[in-house]
């Protein structure tokens, strides 16, 4: 942890509470989303070496989130967590409780409701405050036994790596929210060469923000790294005739990929907002195959892709760049 955020755990036993203030470095859309979206929450949620592996989540008031942690040695732990009080970007409720991989609440263990309110300290730091309430001092002392402090506090962690990457793509790869269309392009291994190749054709210089490695970017829950792939490339761009750009990343089977012609070429569309990003992948995608659906990714951005019922492969790519356009 960054020693210069707020980290602040009290427990109160006179009214049976947790309240943790937490600093983030990241503006206040991206804490939220954080928070209230089940792939950033497998993320982070769970503290090393557990695994958060969300079922079903539906943020919304009288929605709930069921969701597992699973450890090294193979156990597994199921919880339900149902939402009220969602005030959008603001603050959110939720009753949590240990449950079965139904969703049936097991009323063995301590239940407690959650009060999180998201504030900004600056246009780059947040602020959460947690309030977790117990039925019971008894209920209150046993969460406590269990470790929650040293589980949760490695948990926050976690989130701080998650969102400072996600933060730190987001400035890094979008100045501006005029639209655009590129070329996107994936090789097994051999990136670099074919954009070598191309740049010696075309002319120019690397757009964006150059070569970017594997290497320079992880997160959580990404497996290691060997040697053969730390060197090859996540992103590059090279903007050729009449001002078109190409975009490529590396995608060897060394990394559980598998590239054949046809699939390793897509049009890259950027729309300049979220709902255009919907409409585009709405229509476009109908009656084709959908390989991602719309969501927040790591990056930073909202994404999806698929091919089209003419067998034309696409990519939307919305990318915020403040924090009212998440």
């Amino acid at each position: 942890m960054n020693p210069a955020l707020l980290m602040d755990f009290t427990v109160d036993k006179s009214t049976n509470t947790i309240v943790v203030k937490r600093e983030f470095d990241a503006p206040k859309d991206l804490v939220w989303q954080a928070w209230t979206t089940a792939e950033a929450l497998d993320e982070w949620w769970a503290p090393k070496p557990y695994k958060c592996n969300t079922k079903t989540m539906d943020f919304r008031n009288g929605g709930f989130w069921l969701y597992n942690m699973s450890g090294p040695d193979g156990d597994v732990h199921w919880c339900r967590a149902d939402f009220s009080n969602i005030q959008k970007g603001e603050v959110f409720e939720a009753n949590d409780a240990f449950c079965d991989s139904e969703g049936v609440i097991n009323e063995i263990h301590p239940g407690s409701h959650w009060h999180n309110a998201f504030s900004s300290v600056d246009s780059e730091k947040t602020l959460v405050t947690i309030k977790i309430t117990y039925k019971s001092l008894e209920d209150l002392e046993k969460i406590i036994e269990m470790g929650f402090k040293e589980g949760f506090t490695a948990g926050l962690e976690n989130l701080d790596h998650y969102i400072s990457i996600q933060f730190k793509l987001r400035k890094e790869n979008k100045t501006s929210n005029k639209p655009g269309v590129a070329t996107y392009l994936n090789f097994n291994g051999n990136t670099e060469e074919v954009f070598q190749f191309y740049q010696k054709v075309f002319g120019g210089e690397f757009t964006g923000k150059g070569i970017q490695r594997f290497e320079d970017f992880s997160f959580e829950g990404q497996p290691p790294l060997d040697d053969s792939n730390r060197k090859l490339i996540i992103h590059i761009e090279l903007t050729i005739m009449g001002g078109h750009r190409l975009m490529a990343t590396d995608a060897p089977e060394s990394m559980g990929f598998k590239i054949n012609y046809g699939n390793n070429m897509h049009i890259h569309l950027e729309p300049d907002s979220k709902e255009e990003a919907d409409r585009l992948f709405n229509e476009l995608s109908e009656g084709g195959i959908v390989e991602m659906g719309m969501k927040d990714m790591f990056f930073g951005s909202y994404f999806g892709s698929f091919q089209d019922r003419y067998g034309i492969n696409w990519m939307i790519n919305y990318q915020p760049i403040n924090n009212n356009q998440l």
